[in-house]
């Protein structure tokens, strides 16, 4: 076997260069060369890495209690989902891994809304643009080509439509049979970071029409939650509520553990033995929740994503507005839009290269950026600058 040999699986295509620590805003290489994190593992960290209170409560858990499993009452496991679900204005909540595995039971307990209506074939509405996961039920659910090739996935379970259009909603609901249920994210993460053309009145109008039509109206919030558009949930910048909703990424800040909650109509589809995770909920797992939830409801980091992240969209749009640069997004979820005709391909490498700023490129020509909710403003501006620098040498 050769030196260069790997033994993980190629399902990923990772950058050539490897971090061996973690500190707020930063990464740092094995010779300590610092870049400025704009992705936080992709909405993940949103308290940065290597919180003080979050290690803490790691390492405290971890000397504790790991793992019983759910055959046993969780103390911890209680008090997160008390906490999560006050955060949200939720009922109830099931511990999940991962946020695929928040949206599989998310999407089992509409199956089953269905059933319990005598539906012979329940159907799911979702977005074009969407991206709601890996398994097989959820890699249906998403719009993305890619992910979908090869795997003989479940269309027939899911009516896709734009997002953000609400008369397509109201046509499918006159032309389809059997539907129980909308799945839709408030902002579409993967998708190019895509905002309704109503803002987030368009969730008002899908859950009127739930409710008017009898289905469950759920929302992922796997990148959206957890206080990265600057509220704890995106859907509490209206006054929409969903049935169902799903949550994973910063709700650990880099510990892996998901999240499907629910209330009303969604409150009793589950029972005894109708989903399980051996791993969800776990003390450890728990723990890293609550203290998130604590973090995030008792300081101004919330308010701080907000301040900080129109700062940087304003400063970008400034700064770029010859270029036809644009913005969209909220709090900590910034969309960079160029121009489509934009060129891409190198630009990561080359914001990591020559800027030592992480990014990422989503929807063709979309700079997704994520930073951490608590970025400081002398950080907001190092990066703008290198951002600024990077496109200008793209387009000019």
């Amino acid at each position: 076997m050769s030196a260069s040999h790997s033994y993980i699986m190629p399902t990923y295509s990772p950058q050539p260069i490897s971090f061996t620590r973690g500190e707020g805003s930063w990464l740092f290489t094995a010779d300590n060369t610092a870049y400025l994190d704009a992705l936080t593992g992709i909405a993940v960290c949103g308290l940065g890495h290597c919180h003080p209170e979050i290690t803490k409560a790691i390492q405290e858990q971890a000397a504790t209690l790991v793992h019983t499993s759910n055959l046993f009452q969780i103390e911890w496991q209680q008090k997160a989902a008390e906490a999560l679900c006050q955060a949200a204005g939720m009922d109830s909540v099931f511990f999940a891994n991962s946020g695929a595995e928040a949206n599989e039971a998310a999407l089992k307990m509409a199956r089953l809304y269905g059933y319990k209506k005598g539906f012979k074939k329940p159907k799911v509405i979702v977005m074009e643009k969407s991206f709601h996961g890996r398994t097989l039920l959820t890699v249906t659910a998403t719009a993305n080509p890619k992910a979908r090739e090869g795997f003989y996935t479940l269309d027939s379970d899911f009516i896709r439509v734009p997002f953000g259009d609400i008369e397509a909603l109201k046509q499918v609901a006159q032309d389809e049979d059997e539907i129980t249920a909308v799945l839709l994210e408030p902002i579409q993460g993967e998708g190019g970071l895509n905002t309704a053309k109503d803002g987030f009145e368009y969730l008002e109008q899908v859950q009127a029409l739930c409710d008017q039509q009898d289905w469950l109206f759920m929302l992922d919030e796997v990148q959206t939650g957890n206080g990265r558009t600057g509220k704890y949930f995106a859907y509490q910048h209206s006054n929409a509520k969903p049935d169902v909703l799903s949550t994973a990424k910063g709700l650990g800040n880099g510990f892996p553990i998901g999240a499907c909650m629910v209330r009303g109509r969604a409150c009793d589809l589950f029972q005894v033995g109708s989903h399980g995770s051996t791993y969800g909920g776990t003390p450890l797992g728990s723990r890293v929740v609550y203290t998130v939830y604590d973090i995030l409801t008792n300081t101004d980091i919330m308010q701080n994503a907000t301040t900080e992240g129109d700062y940087i969209q304003q400063s970008l749009k400034e700064a770029l507005k010859e270029f036809g640069v644009t913005t969209r997004g909220h709090g900590m979820m910034i969309g960079v839009v160029l121009p489509e005709s934009t060129d891409c391909s190198d630009l990561v490498d080359r914001a990591r290269e020559y800027e030592k700023l992480i990014i990422n490129v989503t929807g063709g020509h979309v700079i997704r950026l994520l930073p951490p909710l608590n970025l400081k403003r002398e950080e907001s501006d190092q990066l703008i600058e290198r951002l600024t620098r990077l496109i200008k040498s793209t387009l000019s």
